[in-house]
């Protein structure tokens, strides 16, 4: 039976839903315990991450072989970036990072290896298979960034635009999934969608992403 896009988003971001024990920083800042240098040393690693993902997101835009309504997906997605940027260095202020310790600050290499495995994937994916990877890979995002800004509120004395750069990708975005549907679809009907593929990308991102967390973590046991 041929599936609609609606049904093929929701099963990959199903199939591709992480161990809820995958992310072991997030319990420790739920509870107001991780270290404010840790909180830090995520902002510092989000800007890299922001920076390097913006330009994969503007690159798809830019293959010849993108349709148009996986251009839309990605232009959206490199707004959102800017825009994040911007929110991102209010939470990085807040948290003593100035531009000198920021210019200092050597990112972890397990931090970084979602970013690059996005660049990979701009430069080697198809572009609706990207579409739907990332997809299912969002959802998991925006939970994380929901616990973190309820906790930066409730244990770290933080507030108002210090929790906007969680709480951006914490909110819904309708017309990001209408977005990611017109995509999903216009490469079914192309028969661009390699189901096989797309699980092996989400996959990977997940594993990325847990490792990005994994780093964090491990910096905070790290005596102060």
């Amino acid at each position: 039976m041929v599936r609609t896009a609606r049904e093929l988003l929701e099963d990959t971001a199903e199939k591709l839903a992480p161990d809820p024990h995958a992310n072991r920083l997030l319990p420790l800042i739920a509870r107001g315990a991780a270290q404010r240098s840790t909180l830090a040393a995520l902002a510092l690693e989000q800007r890299h991450v922001i920076a390097a993902d913006r330009r994969a997101f503007l690159h798809l835009v830019e293959r010849p072989d993108v349709e148009p309504q996986s251009a839309a997906f990605f232009t959206m997605l490199a707004e959102g970036e800017a825009l994040a940027q911007g929110r991102l260095d209010v939470f990085a202020a807040a948290c003593g990072v100035d531009e000198a310790r920021a210019a200092a600050y050597e990112p972890l290499a397990d931090c970084q290896a979602y970013p690059a495995y996005v660049a990979w994937l701009a430069l080697n994916g198809s572009p609706a298979d990207v579409v739907l990877a990332l997809s299912g890979n969002f959802t998991t995002w925006g939970g994380y960034c929901a616990a973190i800004a309820e906790a930066l509120r409730r244990h770290y004395g933080f507030g108002g635009e210090v929790c906007g750069f969680f709480d951006f990708f914490a909110a819904p975005a309708p017309e990001l999934e209408r977005k990611a549907l017109m995509a999903v679809q216009a490469g079914l009907d192309a028969g661009r969608i390699g189901e096989t593929e797309v699980l092996r990308y989400g996959r990977l991102l997940q594993n990325y992403e847990a490792k990005f967390w994994h780093a964090l973590w491990e910096l905070d046991q790290r005596p102060t």
